[in-house]
């Protein structure tokens, strides 16, 4: 068995939200657009990393997922995300700093509260 990748699905009360996060800070492409639907939903996707955008507010009222995102050069995003949007970097944790397992790591988190860590070993 061989496992590829790894693409989780988060739930927007308002999917602009995500797209904003995703699309214009983190520079995800829209893969699938399926915003004009009833449900409307997105594939973003980046450097061979992907994720599935959804509105519903039924599940984005039950989980605010955090996830991880590596980088080679985590100095590079800290300094492109800081400048471009300054308002999503998660207060906790608004730097770069190295963390105890090891990991350089900071934080983003959009109006919703889905928390993005960006994160160098």
């Amino acid at each position: 068995m061989h496992f590829t990748q790894l693409v989780p699905n988060i739930f927007y009360e308002d999917i602009n939200v995500g797209l904003d996060l995703f699309v214009n800070c983190l520079e995800f492409k829209i893969g699938y657009n399926g915003l004009a639907e009833k449900r409307p939903c997105c594939v973003v996707g980046r450097d061979g990393l992907a994720v599935f955008l959804f509105q519903d507010k039924f599940y984005a009222d039950k989980d605010r997922p955090e996830i991880r995102i590596h980088t080679t050069d985590i100095e590079e995003a800290y300094k492109k995300i800081s400048a471009s949007h300054p308002h999503l970097l998660h207060p906790n944790l608004s730097r770069p700093t190295l963390r105890p397992w090891g990991a350089r790591e900071f934080a983003l988190a959009d109006p919703s509260h889905v928390c993005v860590i960006i994160q160098q070993w």
